[in-house]
């Protein structure tokens, strides 16, 4: 993604839908896009686990783990596994740890901030789901466009030559 959220935001004014300012930039990379992957999950990243080990070309992991501040979604070995499957990046509203490794890891990650446990692992959770947090709904296919500045949300890829 060559273009920020604010200039989106300038350029398509009536197709965004900006998520709440709540979320912090933990990946190594800050800017990233794709098309949403949703997952709603509450205090176990099973469904991540399994999400993160598949293909992720030009895709977001959108996780709605309910704002939990007692689990940790991600971790270095999830977010090492999502960048080698080439996910672009995730979003979580939820809660990040290892975040030294994160900063090093090539993958783009937004999340509410770290905590130092991990999930129960239980297989819990569901997939292509819309999801509801920060003030809006993520639908699968929607596509997510992410930096310092903010998310932002559209229904369809606006950055696209169509």
């Amino acid at each position: 993604m060559d273009i920020s959220t604010p200039d989106i935001c300038d350029q398509f004014p009536e197709e965004v839908r900006v998520l709440e300012p709540m979320f912090a930039n933990f990946g190594g990379i800050a800017r990233f896009s794709g098309e949403a992957v949703t997952v709603k999950c509450f205090e176990d990243n099973s469904k991540v686990k399994e999400l993160a080990a598949t293909d992720g070309r030009g895709k977001v992991l959108v996780v709605d783990g309910g704002g939990s501040p007692r689990r940790a979604l991600m971790g270095d070995m999830i977010a090492a596994n999502a960048a080698d499957n080439g996910w672009a990046g995730a979003v979580i509203y939820g809660f990040v740890r290892d975040v030294d490794e994160l900063a090093e890891t090539q993958i783009g990650i937004q999340a509410l901030g770290s905590f130092p446990i991990k999930t129960d692992k239980r297989g819990l959770g569901d997939v292509n789901v819309p999801v509801t947090f920060a003030g809006t709904t993520i639908i699968p296919g929607n596509f997510v466009y992410a930096d310092d500045n903010g998310i932002v949300i559209c229904d369809r890829d606006v950055l696209s030559v169509s």
